[in-house]
């Protein structure tokens, strides 16, 4: 099969697509044919080497896609079910960016009914960052939340979920993005513009660090997307920094709420496996609002 690794670190070049035995499932795993795969942040960052692993072979990708291909002794997913999975890990030897993946089966999800499968493969990572670190805010309906980043990808979905919560959220992010932001649900924007102390707790999807623990009033909370890169805690403010995980039970949810009409998947542009390196290169050069999606 093929899929998409880096054997130097580097720019966008450093991608290529090789030839690779197809994986197999172990009694608690399933295999999936990958429909799509989106490409993230992260991705780009394993490929610089900010990770290491330097001498290995490392596949490329977390988001997944597809269909049931083989599932082990031990789990419920049958052949042919359409599912959605995160499969994450740094340094590994194959990614979601491949013909085929092998995940554990607690970490798939039937794929929502309402999306194909392009659409489908923006929601595990991007979706369950959201989730989880609203999840560490512990925030409750009227409660006041401050976005940041709120046009991005774990930044969208962070202001429709808190607003589904009946969270009051004020969106930071670009003046061309307020319309957008607005429509996901923000009661609140603004272009840079914040008063300290204003709120009860900040998302800090931009990885602003410091400049918006400010924001915080005294013992409120703030919760950044870079595990280890939060800052230190003043004025009694919790910090934390949210270490996505694998979930198929909450992706679940999330996929529900997709269906519902709650959470809203943006594609970018798709690319073709071939044409990983393009797509890195796409995503280096800035601007996108939505998710880059690789098709086998």
């Amino acid at each position: 099969m093929r899929a998409a690794v880096v054997s130097t670190f580097g720019g966008p070049e450093a991608v290529e697509v090789v030839e690779t035995e197809r994986p197999e499932p172990g009694p608690s795993q399933v295999r999936i044919k990958v429909a799509a795969a989106a490409l993230n942040p992260v991705d780009a960052g394993v490929r610089a080497g900010f990770f290491g692993g330097a001498g290995k072979r490392i596949g490329l990708g977390w988001d997944v896609a597809g269909t049931v291909d083989a599932a082990g002794l031990a789990t419920a997913w049958s052949i042919g079910d359409q599912v959605v999975a995160l499969d994450p890990g740094i340094v590994r030897p194959l990614g979601s960016h491949a013909e085929y993946v092998v995940v554990e089966a607690d970490a798939a999800a039937t794929a929502p009914a309402t999306a194909d499968a392009v659409h489908a493969a923006t929601l595990p990572l991007n979706g369950l960052t959201a989730a989880q670190a609203l999840d560490l805010l512990e925030l409750t309906g009227g409660q006041s939340l401050l976005v940041t980043g709120a046009a991005g990808a774990v930044g969208g979905f962070a202001v429709q979920l808190a607003a589904h919560r009946g969270i009051s959220v004020t969106a930071l992010a670009r003046e061309a993005d307020e319309e957008l932001v607005r429509s996901l649900g923000a009661a609140h924007f603004t272009a840079g513009t914040v008063a300290a102390a204003s709120f009860d707790a900040v998302l800090d999807a931009a990885v602003l660090g410091e400049p918006a623990l400010e924001w915080v009033r005294d013992g409120g909370g703030y919760v950044g997307v870079r595990p280890g890169g939060e800052p230190a805690p003043v004025r009694g403010v919790r910090t934390a920094a949210v270490a996505v995980t694998a979930d198929g039970a909450r992706l679940a949810e999330l996929a529900g709420l997709v269906d519902e009409g709650v959470l809203t998947l943006r594609v970018a542009e798709t690319f073709s496996l071939d044409d990983a390196a393009k797509a890195h290169a796409r995503l280096a050069a800035g601007g996108v609002r939505g998710r880059l999606v690789l098709v086998p």
